[in-house]
């Protein structure tokens, strides 16, 4: 027999104390034995943890050119239920590698690896990207649509439409070191590629916008940027080549922004710039490394300004690095990025696929190194993540480290909210009901505008710490649950919550069986 349980009275006042958690209490209900009491510990409970699913040169998904569309959504499953089964709770997906599309509703042709050649369709057709949503949001985690900026065709592509934009818009596009590159200097340009942006927002179901470490490009020996023609016609009051092309991704950045928030306040944007912005040796404000090309100084990205100056939701830098690194010891750079954040969250990303117990680098044959590293990271509590590259080493598991991982994870994280974190959730959740069969316990309830369900499950006469994520059995796209771990004929008290697009939680529903 079920017992429904409410809530009056539900919330009081924030208690702030200095070098402490923000405290929210909740005054006693009409049923005083079951106060929902939120304690000091929300900064456990949110947690980012994502992974890189890279499709460029095949990298990740799909496996291989021509896959047939089944076999395609067959790989992508197998990935997601890693990810989940790791405790993941995020899948950052390459949909544009090349000025192409790993989805239907794109300006931009077909990638051609997917299929084998540029512009031909998955078969039988159906969008990738929509698929890729759906089987994300079932299964309880974020979809972020990572996007390559600055590529028009790969060195590595052997198809290229004839009417691809390298060759309709020629002038866009600058020859370096074998790729074709977008001309930021170009209003044009800056303003297509916002355009491609925005049509994946208003288009699908997106939780966030990512992009990469590839704006201007890395630096080789003996190759030219040859811009300078763009920038005596563009100048914008530049002077200075290298502070214009700063300034030219600035404007990218900043635009893209605004763009999205207008649109769907709630897509998170985010960015994984090369680990060291600048080294201590050229500026103050830098890291105490001596990491080879800096973002700021080699690739124009002034990634730590984007952070201060609140234009992107997080910052990834990716520290692939050991903690034993001579020039860019792993705690040094995390230690910078954790004072220099600014106004984004920061999620740290880790270079998985360099663990590896025939690696000529001795701290990568460390089983433990990457866990170590997720350690550090909770430490501090201007870490709110890590995002895992890639994916293909959690299937390999090379030296145990996804179980490594696992064992990290083991406990439900909820993503973190984007946006202001005070304003109450803007969802709820109703009509809550019970039905026990035997050991299985299947809750029912009803979503009112909240995108994930949380459920959450305590014994009898312990408290209902809501903040407690060792209690959450379960965060998904629907409006029913079967508590399959239940044991006959023990007494339990179930919760269940909403996020809004924001991730930010409702008020619970609370049941007794």
């Amino acid at each position: 027999m079920s017992k429904k349980l409410s809530l009056v009275s539900f919330l009081v006042p924030l208690i702030l104390a200095c070098n402490q958690n923000t405290v929210p209490l909740v005054e006693k209900t009409e049923e005083p034995q079951y106060q929902a009491l939120y304690e000091n510990s929300e900064y456990q409970k949110r947690e980012f943890r994502g992974v890189w699913i890279a499709s460029v040169a095949n990298i990740d998904w799909p496996s291989r050119k021509g896959l047939s569309s089944d076999e395609q959504k067959a790989e992508y499953i197998k990935l997601a239920e890693k990810a989940k089964e790791t405790g993941l709770n995020a899948l950052l997906v390459q949909v544009r590698a090349a000025t192409d599309a790993f989805y239907l509703k794109s300006p931009e042709p077909w990638s051609e690896w997917l299929m084998g050649v540029q512009g031909k369709a998955p078969s039988p057709v159906y969008d990738p990207m929509t698929f890729m949503i759906d089987e994300t949001h079932e299964r309880g985690m974020e979809f972020h649509a990572w996007l390559n900026l600055n590529r028009g065709m790969h060195k590595k592509a052997s198809s290229v439409m004839s009417d691809h934009l390298i060759y309709t818009r020629p002038e866009w596009f600058l020859t370096y070191d074998g790729y074709k590159l977008f001309n930021f200097g170009l209003p044009e340009v800056r303003k297509y590629i916002k355009d491609v942006v925005m049509n994946i927002v208003r288009e699908y179901d997106v939780d966030g916008i990512h992009f990469d470490d590839y704006f201007y490009p890395y630096k080789v020996t003996g190759q030219n940027l040859n811009d300078e023609v763009t920038f005596k016609k563009y100048p914008d009051g530049l002077s200075n080549i290298e502070d214009w092309r700063r300034h030219n991704i600035d404007l990218i950045v900043k635009e893209i922004s605004e763009g999205i928030r207008a649109e769907k306040p709630w897509v998170k944007f985010g960015i994984s710039p090369f680990g060291v912005w600048r080294n201590k040796s050229d500026d103050p404000m830098g890291s105490e490394t001596r990491g080879g090309q800096p973002s700021y100084d080699f690739l124009f990205a002034d990634t730590r300004k984007w952070a201060q100056e609140g234009w992107i939701d997080y910052i990834a830098p990716q520290i692939y690095f050991p903690f034993e690194h001579k020039l860019v010891p792993y705690a040094t750079l995390t230690d910078w990025w954790a004072q220099h954040r600014g106004k984004a969250d920061l999620y740290i990303g880790h270079g998985v696929y360099r663990v590896d117990e025939e690696s000529s680098q001795s701290p990568w044959r460390d089983a433990n190194q990457i866990g170590r590293q997720v350690d550090y990271n909770r430490m501090s509590r201007n870490v709110n993540g890590s995002i895992f590259f890639s994916a293909n080493g959690f299937l390999k598991n090379n030296l145990g480290v996804a179980d490594s991982l696992k064992n990290r994870f083991n406990i439900i994280a909820l993503p973190p909210v984007t946006g202001q974190k005070d304003i109450p959730a803007d969802c709820s959740v109703s009509d809550l009901s019970i039905k026990n069969s035997g050991s299985a316990k299947t809750l029912f309830w009803k979503l009112n505008k909240a995108e994930f369900s949380v459920i959450y499950r305590f014994e009898k006469g312990e408290s209902l710490n809501l903040n407690d994520p060792s209690k959450i059995l379960a965060i998904g796209k629907f409006e029913r649950f079967s508590d399959q771990t239940a044991v006959a004929n023990k007494a339990y008290i179930y919760a269940v919550t909403g996020l809004d697009r924001f991730k930010r939680e409702s008020k619970p529903d609370f049941i007794e069986l």
